[in-house]
């Protein structure tokens, strides 16, 4: 029993010591780029697969809201949506890794991914995405009704960002907006692809994701615009541009941790 819990003692110690580099460039954004583009040409399906989900996923969005009457709520929606990419790329990562160590690619083991390695850990992450998700469209609609209350206008139409109101709670909405995918982006742009590479708990993930942005914060903070930039760029032609854009970033951001995250 003491060989075991000796055992456990060293395990545990290995998963904590997480050692992160300092010295990240702008140099080595644009080589992770490069790399994941070179995983993305080199497996297509699977990025191609978890594109079109990512993809189909908003066109139901969308749908369901222009359907329901609620138009103005697209742009709430469009916003937050990229917040959900982390979790759908954890499968992207799991192609990452695996091209990177030699191993077999296998649908089973790359959708498999989404489960971690057995501890639920991904699955909590996972939990925490969608939350904020939920979340950010519950402050929307806080938003919407202290600027629109008395104004008169419905969700049911766009023209409501055309009045006064309607751009003092863009700009509101904007920066309350930003806040939060700035803060949901420092515990998850380390972290989840950790999960997918190591036996380690999300918070121990999640610290070393904020660690990371704190020693190197102007380039993660470079990463984090390059991101929005180009998810938003490609969810302009109707999300199509999702279906490169998204496997592209998750390989990417694959190698970024790779390059931050020290060997165990």
């Amino acid at each position: 029993m003491e060989n075991t819990a000796q055992e456990a003692l060293q395990t545990s110690s290995k998963t904590l010591s997480v050692i992160v580099a300092d010295d990240l460039t702008r140099a080595d954004l644009f080589a992770a780029l490069h790399a994941g583009w070179r995983d993305f040409i080199a497996f297509p399906l699977f990025g191609l697969f978890f594109g079109v989900v990512y993809v189909a996923a908003g066109l139901l969005i969308w749908t369901v809201l222009f359907r329901g009457g609620q138009v103005a709520w697209l742009v709430p929606a469009a916003a937050g949506f990229p917040l959900l990419a982390p979790f759908v790329a954890v499968g992207l990562y799991e192609v990452s890794r695996r091209r990177e160590a030699g191993v077999p690619m296998r649908w089973g083991a790359v959708l498999g991914a989404l489960r971690g390695r057995g501890d639920e850990q991904i699955l909590s992450m996972g939990v925490i995405v969608f939350v904020a998700f939920g979340f950010w469209l519950m402050i929307a609609h806080g938003i919407f009704a202290v600027f629109m209350a008395e104004s008169g206008i419905g969700m049911e139409s766009l023209t409501l960002f055309a009045s006064t109101a309607g751009i003092a709670m863009l700009l509101v909405g904007s920066g309350v907006g930003a806040l939060m995918a700035l803060a949901f982006y420092a515990i998850t742009v380390i972290s989840l692809p950790m999960l997918v590479d190591r036996e380690v708990d999300f918070l121990t993930a999640i610290i070393t994701s904020l660690s990371t942005i704190r020693a190197n914060t102007a380039t993660m903070l470079v990463w984090a615009v390059m991101i929005a930039v180009l998810l938003f760029i490609a969810m302009a032609p109707i999300f199509l541009g999702l279906v490169v854009a998204l496997p592209v970033l998750a390989h990417a951001t694959w190698h970024l941790y790779r390059r931050v995250v020290m060997p165990a």
